[in-house]
């Protein structure tokens, strides 16, 4: 009996806790459910995405300017370091626009990194992002900027280089304006003025020819160039300045030295180069000239012995209106712009050009391109030929069999 009461006992208390399960399950699912607490340390999933695609580089920052996510373009221009925004400036705006609420842009010149002179410029752009985070968006300027420079440079350097010829040609038209009586005068002043002006047309069409290679695809399609037959080229067109200096120009060919590009332009970079031994070459000395195809690369080059190049001035000589002597180079009529152009040239090509040079010793010059049966030459692939040391000894058994003699 007392058994029975028991089960009987148990069986109720079932029934009750059952029951009050079922109440509180219904209950639960019909109340609505409480919002999210937000976490500042985790961002929407479609923010995310969004922030995954974009060009400029990205950081986000919670209340406390911690980074919570930074893209790679963020860590490759040095703006995230230890989990924080690496310069000072930057994270004093974000925390202006965190209590403000307005978005700031700006430019601003960065370090690169924590060692160094290195800098960055970058355009930036800080907003709030929802409740808890801020977005910096930053874009790289440095090269844009560079540009503006050289830019402006170059615009100051072609003002100064056309007041020489231009002052020169109004004050000698003046003076034969003034010896009008004097035939004698004026022949000599009249010499004076073609020599002024032919060195002012030089230049003008040196500034037309380095503005065309900074253009997008200066040289055009690309085109099986004879090598052989633009040195050939060259040298007759420098043979009449050769010919009044009493300099020789001898050159030997390798047949079969076939390069990718624009044969005009290989042409006006040898011109300039035959140009520049010549100005710089003793009367009755020789230039030489030799082309080469070894290792998938065919290299021209141009020796001189003239008075050869100080070590300190060698890595400038290509810079624009740079001259190692501005009193030779009035006389030689030289404008700056020829070694420029030709470093151009080849790098259009996908080449290079080497100096080595020694005072009193002469100057050899060597371009170098890749082959057209190289696989590297730019009409097969969009790869550069690895440039080489030059050597003294690639300097051409003419000179040194003969040196100083004339034909």
């Amino acid at each position: 009996m007392t058994e029975g009461i028991l089960l009987t006992s148990v069986a109720l208390g079932g029934v009750a806790l059952g029951a009050l399960f079922g109440v509180w399950f219904v209950a639960r699912r019909r109340a609505p459910s409480a919002p999210p607490t937000a976490d500042a340390s985790t961002l929407d999933p479609g923010v995310a995405n969004v922030l995954a695609v974009l060009r400029s580089a990205a950081v986000v920052l919670d209340d406390d300017d911690r980074t919570v996510r930074a893209s790679a373009a963020a860590h490759a221009f040095g703006l995230v370091r230890a989990g924080h925004l690496a310069h000072a400036q930057l994270e004093r705006l974000a925390g202006e626009v965190r209590r403000t609420g307005v978005v700031h842009d700006g430019e601003y010149e960065l370090a690169r990194g924590p060692l160094g002179a290195g800098t960055l410029v970058l355009q930036v752009r800080i907003a709030r992002l929802g409740q808890h985070h801020v977005l910096v968006l930053a874009d790289d300027r440095t090269e844009a900027r560079r540009l503006d420079a050289i830019r402006r440079d170059f615009v100051v350097n072609v003002s100064h280089e056309l007041k020489t010829p231009v002052g020169a040609l109004t004050l000698l038209a003046e003076t034969v304006e003034g010896a009008a009586d004097d035939p004698a005068a004026v022949r000599r002043f009249a010499g004076r003025i073609r020599v002024e002006a032919t060195r002012l047309a030089t230049l003008v069409q040196e500034i037309i020819e380095l503005s065309r290679l900074q253009v997008a695809n200066p040289l055009g399609e690309l085109q099986k160039v004879d090598l052989d037959a633009v040195v050939a080229e060259a040298v007759d067109r420098a043979a009449t300045v050769a010919d009044a200096k009493n300099v020789a120009v001898a050159h030997d060919s390798a047949p079969g030295a076939i390069v990718y590009g624009n044969r005009e332009m290989l042409v006006t970079a040898l011109r300039n180069l035959l140009d520049n031994a010549v100005a710089y070459s003793d009367p009755g000395s020789r230039v030489a000239v030799s082309v080469r195809d070894r290792d998938s690369l065919v290299e021209v080059a141009i020796v001189d012995s003239g008075i050869g190049i100080a070590p300190e001035n060698q890595s400038r000589v290509f810079e624009r209106f740079y001259r190692v002597d501005d009193a030779r180079s009035r006389k030689t009529g030289g404008t700056g712009l020829g070694l420029s152009i030709v470093k151009h040239i080849a790098l259009e090509h996908g080449g290079d050009i080497v100096l080595w040079s020694r005072l009193g010793h002469g100057s050899t010059f060597t371009l170098r391109l890749p082959s057209a049966s190289s696989p590297e030459a730019p009409g097969k692939s969009a790869g550069a030929a690895v440039p080489r040391p030059a050597r003294r000894s690639d300097r051409t058994s003419e000179l040194t069999a003969d040196k100083g003699a004339a034909t």
